[in-house]
């Protein structure tokens, strides 16, 4: 890097490489100078030094060499001189723009040269290679050399621009202006990806402005000026956004400014809030949301009718039909009907954000719905007088939409309408804010309203309808397009229908299908049995079952049962008992570790803070002690000039002087030419006196004489200008006298004509009045007919009302008796199932009691018994007594015997059951339990009878 003594002298090295053709040197050293931190100071030398520097970097196309000054210059005047920056980076813009100004008008074809996705993407390698191999040079790639590379340099000094501008309360008008041009730049070449790009670079810029408040010189927002300038920037980037329909980035520019107004908690002017629900209401129609849509144009007409004063009636009634046509084109079905509970939280969500959008105070009802609904949306409309100012045509199809009943008419009463309301529209007077409505783009959804409320009102009159006689009455639409609105209308539950294409007609109605009647008609039946199995058979308790099989045996179960419990409660207390001990130490010693992590981070922290203020402070100090050392010298390099010039001895040199030091010597100087410049103001005064005296004295005398000359003149000219005015005057007053004797003679002529006059009007005002009076007898005739017509209208209905009250009320009353009669039945069913089930359970007790006195006369019988027969193929018949296994022939033929039957043998014929072999109605050792079975099926009773068949194996279930 060549180091320079003065500024002007890099300036004269620049031009002396430039006029030898060395650009790129003359562009280092500049870049050099400018980046340097010895030239600190403002002088006028680095503006001009900037000038050039810009211009070459515009020559060269060097974007990022530009911005690097850029930001050093504006380092540099940022406190001294901002208007030196604003003139540099206007030059720079004004270059740029020249010149990719002059590509375009060398090109001839512009469409076929801006042919390009994105100005930021370099060449691609296959058009590397095309360019290349292809002999072809033709004016397409000519054209495309020549434009792009400016344009894309265009677009890069506009993003350089805007982030050397950034978040500056002193260059907040450039900033604006700036984006203003990049933004008519996108619209004017149809950039859409820069333009992109672009809103999200000066969305982030407002981002940072309110992360770092307390950066310097940033801009307050809550100043009127300020925010006007950033409020205009969003809404020239919302204009533009709608223009190259870009409908995603005008929705965020619409959230932009909505984010702006709530950051500083001011609305704005009333014409800047007319183009944001303007364009609110295109962006939604797009986007296909009628009713916010709706909405939007509810506002826009509030704020035009509130305050627009010069609004014509034609243009409010245009406005106003546009708010009910927009509010009848919503769907009139609810599209969230069927959504999953993820989708409507998500649906509430946009809700209450569209809403924050609109300016709506949104409410939630006690269903849980929102406010924003068509039926509130066209309520408000009725309560605001909206329908008061709309067309006759609009009003006429309201009525029909929303209030009549007529389905078979419906279509042919709506088709004028359509037709009438169609040609409505247009461009509105320059007084309106909007500039143009277009009323037609609502016929299609009216068109599908009109067929969604000819349908609903044909399902509550017919059940079945031939598709012919349909398609007659709807004349919008053929009938694949009305099928797939009703697919829509049955899939919100807002109609009831089904087609059949093999019948050629449709059905309307509740139409279930045939599986969910099944499994209704299934699972009632299955019901019905299970309740009346419960009534033949009702369950015993199981206290009842071991009360039955072994007295005392419930209480000793009980008891083993409670003892297990405890003994399960204890050995789960431990363990959680020692799990909770464990994970109390884990958790201390995660305790321990995490504090003695926080600590050491801690003191890390402090450490690494405390180094970094001290390298902060001694940067300052050091900042400090050089920027002074600069002063110093720039001070010094001022008071050698001053010196210089006077002729006076300079200052001295050779010691290190300071900046104070030089101050108080300016100081002191400027004192001393201050005292000799008063000295020499005193007597130049004094001189000025003498001269003044000297020239009022010579001048007093002269001045007397002209002053006595001038009154004999103006007295002579008095005289002379009376004298004429008094022969004006004479000879006007005779002129008088001659036209009044002139016009004394019609005189009576005009009496004669006024008396004509005075007696026509008099005539023609009773004739007048006479037709009145006929006119208002009319009226009142006419009206009273009209009250007699309607209290007979009113009387024909109430009679009406009344006789049908009356047959619902037969009705009803003969349905109470039907269900009565059927209760009655029910009852009298109900009651000979109960005693049909009250013999069959006496049936099953007394059978119950001889099986168990059969069953006591085989255990008391059982010691007497002879043993079994060795011959396993023997069978015994049932009805016979079998005889007794003892332990001894047991224990030689080599079978298990049981306990008891062994006590049995051993203790002289006692027999005690024993109660380790059941715990809670269950066998518990499956050795004992398989001879005992065995033993008691051989034992068991025979009965004959099929229902004495059932009743036994019922027992024998509860039994096991």
């Amino acid at each position: 890097m060549s180091a320079f003594g003065k500024p002007e002298n890099a300036l004269k090295r620049a031009e002396e490489l430039i006029t030898v053709g060395q650009k790129q040197e003359a562009l280092q050293a500049l870049h050099d100078l400018i980046t340097s931190r010895r030239y600190r100071a403002w002088q006028k030398t680095l503006e001009r030094i900037m000038f050039k520097y810009v211009e070459l970097c515009v020559d060269m196309r060097r974007g990022r060499f530009a911005k690097d000054g850029l930001i050093q210059y504006r380092f540099v005047c940022q406190q001294v001189n901002i208007n030196s920056l604003e003139e540099v980076i206007k030059h720079f813009m004004h270059l740029a723009t020249e010149r990719a100004e002059l590509a375009r008008s060398q090109a001839q074809a512009l469409e076929e040269a801006l042919d390009v996705e994105d100005l930021e993407a370099d060449k691609r390698p296959e058009d590397l290679m095309l360019s290349y191999v292809s002999g072809e040079k033709g004016k397409d790639r000519s054209d495309r050399e020549l434009v792009t590379p400016w344009f894309k340099f265009l677009w890069e000094t506009y993003r350089t621009v805007l982030e050397v501008l950034r978040n500056n309360s002193k260059l907040e008008g450039l900033y604006a202006m700036t984006a203003h041009r990049a933004f008519q730049f996108c619209k004017q070449y149809k950039r859409t990806t820069e333009f992109r790009r672009l809103c999200e670079i000066i969305r982030n810029h407002l981002a940072n402005l309110n992360k770092y408040r307390d950066q310097r010189d940033r801009p307050d927002l809550s100043a009127p000026e300020s925010l006007q300038l950033y409020l205009d920037t969003r809404f020239e980037q919302l204009r533009v956004a709608t223009e190259l329909e870009l409908w995603q980035e005008a929705f965020r520019s619409i959230e932009d400014i909505h984010g702006l107004m709530c950051l500083v908690k001011k609305t704005p002017k009333a014409s800047l809030m007319v183009i944001y629900y303007a364009k609110l209401t295109e962006i939604f129609w797009i986007s296909s949301s009628h009713l916010y849509h709706a909405y939007a144009w509810l506002k826009l007409f509030s704020l035009q009718k509130s305050f627009n004063k010069n609004l014509s009636q034609k243009d409010l009634q245009l406005i106003a039909s546009s708010v009910v046509l927009a509010a009848l084109s919503v769907p009139p079905y609810d599209q969230s009907h069927g959504a999953s509970h993820l989708e409507l939280e998500n649906e509430k969500e946009r809700n209450l954000k569209v809403a924050s959008l609109i300016g709506f105070d949104v409410e939630l009802r006690s269903d849980g719905k929102e406010v924003l609904s068509r039926s509130g949306l066209l309520s408000e409309l009725v309560t605001k007088g909206v329908m008061s100012c709309v067309t006759q045509e609009v009003k006429d199809l309201y009525h029909l939409l929303e209030h009549e009943f007529i389905p078979l008419d419906l279509a042919p009463k709506v088709q004028p309408l359509l037709t009438k309301i169609s040609k409505l529209g247009g461009k509105l007077s320059s007084a309106s804010s909007v500039p143009e409505i277009q009323i037609s783009q609502y016929v299609p959804a009216l068109e599908k309203l009109a067929t969604l409320r000819l349908l609903q009102q044909v399902s509550q009159v017919y059940q079945m309808m031939k598709i012919e006689n349909l398609l007659k009455m709807i004349s919008f639409f053929d009938f694949a397009v009305v099928e797939k609105i009703s697919v829509d209308a049955v899939k919100h539950n807002f109609i009831a229908m089904k087609v059949d294409h093999m019948k050629g007609a449709v059905i309307f109605g509740q139409q279930s299908l045939e599986s969910d009647g099944l499994r209704d008609h299934l699972a009632l039946f299955a019901e019905s049995l299970s309740k009346a199995r419960v009534m033949i058979y009702p369950p015993a308790t199981k206290s009842q079952k071991l009360g039955e099989a072994l007295s005392g045996l419930a209480e000793t179960v009980e008891k083993e049962h409670k003892r297990l419990l405890a003994r399960k409660l204890l050995i789960e207390k431990r363990k959680e008992e020692q799990e909770r001990q464990l994970l109390e130490m884990e958790r201390e010693e995660e305790s321990k570790r995490s504090k003695l992590q926080k600590i050491t981070e801690e003191a890390e922290q402090r450490r690494l803070a405390t180094e970094y203020e001290q390298r902060k402070n001694q940067r300052i100090l050091r900042e400090i002690e050089e920027r002074e050392f600069e002063e110093a010298q720039a001070l010094l390099q001022e008071a050698e000039k001053r010196s210089k010039k006077k002729g006076k001895k300079p200052v001295l040199e050779g010691e290190k002087i300071t900046k104070q030091t030089l101050m108080e010597m300016a100081l002191s100087e400027q004192l001393r030419e201050r005292q000799e410049m008063e000295k020499k103001l005193q007597r130049l005064a004094k001189t000025m006196d003498y001269l003044e005296r000297a020239k009022r004295e010579e001048a007093a005398p002269l001045v007397e004489a002209a002053f006595q000359q001038r009154l004999v003149e103006e007295a002579a000219i008095y005289e002379r200008e009376e004298q004429k005015e008094i022969e004006l005057s004479r000879q006007r007053h005779a002129g008088d006298l001659e036209e009044k004797r002139r016009l004394g003679r019609m005189l009576e002529n005009k009496k004669i004509f006024q008396e004509r006059a005075v007696s026509r009007r008099d005539d023609e005002f009773n004739r007048l009045r006479k037709e009145r009076q006929v006119r208002i007898n009319q009226i009142i005739q006419t009206r009273k007919q009209e009250r007699d017509i309607q209290r007979k209208m009113i009387y024909y209905l109430r009679s009406e009302e009344e006789r049908l009250r009356r047959l619902r009320e037969e009705e009803e009353a003969g349905k109470r008796e039907e269900a009565e009669r059927r209760r009655q039945e029910e009852a009298e069913r109900k009651a000979k199932l109960d005693e049909m089930a009250e013999k069959q359970r006496q049936r099953d007790q007394d059978l119950e009691e001889k099986e168990k006195k059969w069953r006591e006369e085989v255990l008391g019988k059982s010691s007497a018994v002879a043993p079994r027969p060795a011959d396993p193929s023997a069978v015994s018949h049932p009805s016979e007594p079998v005889p007794t296994v003892t332990a001894a022939t047991a224990s030689t033929s080599g079978k298990y015997v049981p306990r008891f039957k062994r006590q049995q043998a051993e203790g002289a014929g006692q027999a005690p059951p024993e109660t380790d072999n059941w715990v809670g109605g269950n066998r518990v050792d499956d050795r004992t339990s398989q001879p005992n079975d065995r033993w008691r099926d051989d034992r068991r009773p025979s009965y004959g009878g099929g229902a004495s068949r059932s009743t036994w194996s019922a027992n024998r279930n509860r039994e096991r």
